[in-house]
């Protein structure tokens, strides 16, 4: 694998609500507050904020203060940077697997 798998980055990515929170800030207009996030979750405006806080410590979304709150907006070049790191793990996984096929199928030829 060329690129390094970030833990902090994966860890942040692997909850649920965060990645929900991730698809709604991608499939709005771009940018979301708090608590325009919190009314479309099932869980509090404060929960919320320290969702986002995780996410900004990793770089995945930014705030901007607009008035009385933040909004917040997905670092695209950050979750680029995600993607290709899957799409690595994937592949390693692919290589891995086929070659645990190829040798149960030696191991089946040579019983037979």
């Amino acid at each position: 694998m060329t690129t390094a798998v970030d833990d902090e980055l994966w860890s942040a990515i692997g909850d649920p609500i965060r990645r929900r929170m991730l698809d709604l800030l991608l499939a709005g207009d771009g940018a979301a507050t708090a608590t325009g996030l919190a009314e479309r979750l099932p869980v509090t405006r404060q929960a919320v904020a320290k969702h986002l806080v995780v996410l900004d410590r990793v770089g995945l979304v930014h705030g901007a203060t607009a008035g009385r709150e933040r909004q917040f907006r997905v670092d695209e070049v950050r979750l680029a940077r995600a993607v290709a790191q899957l799409s690595e793990v994937g592949a390693a996984w692919d290589r891995r697997l086929a070659r645990i096929k190829r040798l149960a199928e030696s191991l089946e030829r040579s019983d037979g």
